[in-house]
Order: structure tokens, then sequence, then C-alpha cells
């Protein structure tokens, strides 16, 4: 069952960030997954949340989304996106 990785992102850091948007990208392809929404534009429809920017990530399963995560490959952009960003990140199931 698909999965997706879901990623609320605010940038503290602009200029240091942009290296993370490097590194990050190949580590998810390792693991087959797939950008669907990379920081497009976002409009608010209901309720009051108001994301900066936001990322959504497709990937076969929960299980391969959370071995992405953990990865020795995603371990250094993670530190990198952890110092530049506040984030909020979820996995969900998909259909």
């Amino acid at each position: 069952m698909a999965a997706y990785v879901i990623v609320e992102i605010n940038i503290i850091d602009p200029v240091a960030y942009e290296e993370y948007r490097k590194l990050g990208p190949p580590t998810v392809a390792a693991y087959g997954g797939k950008f669907v929404v990379r920081g497009g534009k976002v409009e608010v429809l209901e309720g009051d949340w108001v994301p900066k920017r936001l990322v959504v990530l497709e990937f076969e399963s929960v299980e391969r989304a959370k071995q992405w995560w953990s990865s020795q490959e995603y371990s250094i952009p993670k530190q990198l996106r952890q110092k530049t960003a506040m984030t909020n990140m979820i996995v969900v199931e998909g259909l």
C-alpha cells in the first residue's frame, strides 16, 4: 500500500537550507520515493493552518518511507534540515 510523508517546513536559515535541497532528493529516489508536492503555493480552504512550505513524498509503503527516514544516506541531509528549518513530519498510508 502506498504511503505519503507529509512535511510542513518553516525555513529559518534559507542559505544553508539550499544545501539540504541538493542533498535530500537523491536519498528519496534511492528508496523508491518521489516528490508529489515540493513547496508549491498553499491556499487555505478551511481552518487556520497556514504552512509556509509543504512537501509530500510518495513511497511504496510505510515501511519503505521509514527505511528512508532512518537511513544512513539520509542522516546527513536530515541533520542539515533539522538545523536550518523547523519541521512537522508524518507518514500516512494511502490507497
